[in-house]
Parts: structure tokens; sequence; C-alpha cells
């Protein structure tokens, strides 16, 4: 059963899969054009922004996990939770922000010219270059090595450190030998995540005008009008991906860390920073918080209310339906999909199904634009058929609001079915023996008895869909219906138009709904600490 809806998400990979060997002397003549040119440049920029970011995050997310969990200081308790904010600032939206503030026109470089008197800054770094990239990718995907290492971190029994400190380690000792490797395949798949957040892309390096490999996706697509060419460019990424996932995979087998039982880390037992080291430690994770949400946020409030009078509200409306409209949908086919393929799973948890789930959780980890031409190539060749067999007149699926919502299915079904599956576990299994000793089995038992306990992680799942919908740009751009506009896309336009102020409005109403899930999230931290 768990087949059934596993090959329907598995659709488009096949489909950039069958493009390999698809392609005439065109398309082979577009390609060996591109590497000849432009392609090396692209895989450079991919791979030393990945690189960057990386070390990024891994400084900001582990330095700040470190100091919230075994130190206490002013401010601790706030920014123990407030680190994750940067999750609901989309990269695009924080890097739009930043390329007002530091450009030559803003009001950085503006204050340095009268301050030195000079009509140039020229040692003042471009921020529309791959570092610049790297920057903003870096403060906004920070908070996943964060939550991992936090809870790595948090898991581990005091009593290592209190044994390394006894056998002659400084603090900083400890750190580097028992926290790190402890904590080492937690931080393996927060950079997993990272990379494939990094590489998936498509508005931040667009906007900044940095080539990288998703973008001469979209440049062979649409600029050299050659389909097949961008297909057999994103069967390459798509590989990349699955190495990636692969490598993250077979480093979480062969790396295992188990946790002694004993004492668990509480107050009590922090160490209290006084004096200028409280004061630099809370500097210290304020900063990353400052880097990848406050900032971004107040340039951007400050840009929507200072042409606040220039927004078309009506048009600003008609955005809005659009967006919750998709995003709804696709939230309720999302956690329809996961709820069979929980449901499948708790059923019959054999190698088939597990395998199944396991396939589909791939794609989270694809970029919209390999999933818009993997739905793309199947559904030119129905529509074909349909116009040659059945008579039918122009396009029938592409360019439909039903191809958008089977993008978003793939793209973000993975979300919804880890919601789904906790909850799943969570039910005691003794309950399903009860209810089919009652005469309560097969798909009345769902709706009976799993359901109603559902109830919250269902609504988690569909919230999780509904944000990550709402924020999604390369899809969209790609397979969204003839005029039809949503809160990203327009975002997208205008900043690409220069109109900053004007994406102010519709680039913050993005920020608001993504906090939800972020908050609850939040709230779940400080409950449990």
């Amino acid at each position: 059963m768990a087949w059934i809806p596993a090959l329907i998400v598995l659709v488009p990979m096949f489909g950039i899969v069958v493009a390999l060997g698809a392609g005439d002397a065109d398309t082979r003549a577009v390609l060996v054009h591109m590497l000849d040119t432009v392609l090396p440049e692209y895989a450079l920029n991919s791979l030393r922004i990945s690189l960057a970011v990386s070390g990024g995050v891994l400084v900001m997310g582990v330095g700040t996990a470190w100091l919230v969990v075994h130190y206490a200081f002013p401010g601790r308790r706030v920014l123990e939770w407030a680190l994750i904010l940067p999750l609901a600032m989309p990269a695009y939206v924080t890097a739009y922000a930043y390329t007002d503030f530091l450009q030559f026109a803003g009001p950085v470089q503006s204050a340095l010219r009268r301050a030195l008197a000079v009509d140039r800054v020229t040692w003042f770094p471009e921020i529309r270059s791959w570092y610049g990239a790297a920057w903003v990718f870096a403060g906004a995907f920070y908070p996943y090595v964060y939550l991992l290492a936090r809870t790595a971190f948090a898991e581990h029994s005091q009593r290592f450190f209190e044994a390394a400190r006894t056998l002659g380690c400084t603090p900083l000792q400890a750190f580097f030998r028992v926290a790190l490797p402890l904590a080492r395949p937690a931080l393996v798949a927060g950079i997993a995540l990272v990379l494939m957040e990094t590489l998936a892309d498509y508005g931040a390096v667009a906007y900044f005008g940095v080539p990288t490999f998703t973008t001469g996706i979209y440049r062979a697509w649409l600029s050299m009008g050659d389909r097949v060419a961008a297909a057999q460019l994103s069967a390459c990424l798509l590989f990349a991906v699955l190495l990636l996932l692969m490598a993250e995979a077979r480093s979480r087998t062969r790396l295992r860390y188990y946790g002694a039982p004993g004492r668990a880390l509480t107050t009590s037992r922090r160490t209290t920073l006084r004096g200028w080291r409280g004061v630099l430690a809370a500097a210290g994770c304020a900063l990353p918080l400052i880097v990848g949400f406050a900032l971004p946020a107040i340039i951007m409030l400050r840009l929507a209310v200072s042409e606040l009078d220039q927004v078309p509200w009506p048009r600003y409306g008609e955005w809005v339906y659009n967006t919750v409209r998709l995003a709804a949908v696709a939230a309720v086919v999302a956690c329809a999909f996961a709820i069979v393929l929980g449901y499948a799973q708790r059923l019959a948890p054999g190698r088939i199904t597990r395998i199944a789930v396991r396939l589909v959780g791939v794609g989270y980890a694809i970029p919209g634009a390999v999933i818009a031409l993997g739905i793309l190539t199947p559904v030119l060749h129905l529509d074909t058929w349909m116009g040659n067999v059945l008579g039918a007149n122009g396009l029938v699926l592409a360019g439909t609001g039903g191809v958008l919502i089977y993008a978003y299915l793939v793209r973000f079904l993975p979300a919804a079915l880890q919601s789904v599956d906790a909850g799943f576990a969570r039910i005691a299994p003794n309950l399903d023996a009860s209810a089919r000793s009652l005469g309560v089995g097969g798909w009345s038992m769902l709706r009976r008895v799993h359901l109603p306990l559902l109830r919250g992680s269902v609504l988690t799942a569909a919230l999780l869909v509904f944000v990550d919908v709402m924020k999604e740009l390369p899809a969209t751009l790609a397979l969204r219906p003839f005029n039809m506009d949503t809160l990203a896309v327009v975002t997208s336009h205008l900043a690409a138009d220069e109109r900053l102020a004007e994406a102010a409005v519709p680039a913050l109403t993005l920020v608001l709904v993504g906090l939800l899930p972020v908050l609850v999230l939040a709230r779940a931290i400080a409950r449990r600490a």
C-alpha cells in the first residue's frame, strides 16, 4: 500500500533520470557550449559558497549551542529559544534587506562617505558576490546546526565532562576532545541539511547575480530555450544531492556514540559567567540572531513604512488569497499522503514499506527547480498524448494549479510525514490490539482510533507544510498558472526591479507567517528547559 503514494511522489525523479537519455544535436550543442564557457564557474561558485556556509554555520551553531547549554549568563533564557528565529526569514528576503543596507547607495556606505569625505569607499566589500551570498545563507541556516548541536550537548551526561576535567583537561580541551566527538553525528546531519538548502536556493543567488548550478538550470531552460538540457543539468544536481544524503546516512550508521546514564545537566550545574565574560557570551549568542533575523527584519520594516502608500492594496489582497489557497490545499494533500504512508508503515513495518517511506523523504532535499523540470517532462508528454489521442486542444495539465500542488507535495511531503510518524510513534501498540479485539480494523481503525489521537501531529504537519509552501519560490516561478502571483513571486519580481520598498510588505507578510511554527518550536524548547 505504501508503494502507491511513494511512486506518485517519485515520478519527477524518474522524469529527470529519463531525460538523461533524451535530447538531440541542439541539446548536446547547448551542453557543450555551457561546459566550455560557464558551467565550471557555476560549479566553482556552488562549491565555494557551500564550503563558506558550512564553516559559518558550524561556528555560529555549535558555539551558541555550547554556550546556552553549559553556561549561565545574562539573557540566556531568551536567547536559548530566540536563536531559532532566522528559520522564519526566507534567505531571499535576507538578501534583499542586506542589499539595500550595504549597497553603494545604502545607509552604511553613505554614512562612511560622509564621515571620510570621499566619493567612494573602495575597500568596502561588495554584498552582491559569492561571499555575500555565503554570509546570507550562514545567517539564515545556522539554526539547523544549532538545534541539533544543542540537543546533542544537552543529552550528554555531565559525567563525561567531569571525568575530562579530573584528567586535567581545561574547559576548552574538554570541548574539543569530548563534546565535539560525541556530537559529531548530529553536526554531520545539520551540515547536510544546510548544504541541501544552500544548493536548492534560487532567489538569493539570482538576486545577487551569482551564477550557481541552480541558476544555470534556469538559464538553460529559459534563456537558451532547451528544457531537455536543463533537465540533464538537473540530473547532475539531483545525483549530487543523493550522494550528500547517502554520505549523511553512512556517517550516522558508522558513528555511534552512546551517552552513559547519569545526571542531567540542570541550571545549577551550569557555569555562571559574570562581568565581562557574561557580557561577551551574551553578545556572542546575540550576534547570529542579529545577523540572521533582527537586522533584516528591521531593514524591511523601515522600507515598508517609508513607502506604505505605494503598495497596491487590492492586488496585495489577491496575492495573499492566491498564496493562502495554494498553501492550504498543499497542506491538506500532504497530510493525507503522510497519514496513508504512516499508517501503512504501522500496519506492515517491513523492508519494502521502509524503503518506500525513505525514498519519499528524498523530495525535501531536491531543489524546487529540479522538481519543476521533473514534473514537466511527463506532464508535457501526457498533454501531447491527450492532444493526439483524445483530441484535446492546447495544454491540459501544464500550467495548472494542480501541477503546482503536485510539486509542493513532492517537495514538502517529508516535513508532514516526519510529524505524522512522530504522532504514530506515541500511540501505544496495545490500542491497536484492543481495537481489533472489538472488531475494528483496517481503515476503520485509522478513522476511529488513530486520527483522533493524531489531531495535534496532523495540525503541526499542516502548519509546517503551509508555511513552507508560502515561502517556496523556484517551483512556483516555473509552474504557476498564467497571471497567478503569490507573495513569494511578487517579492522576487519587485526586488529584481529594484523596488525593494514595495517588496517589503509582501516579504514581511511571509516572515510573520513563518514565525508561527518557529514560535511553536520555541515554546517547546522553553517548556523543556
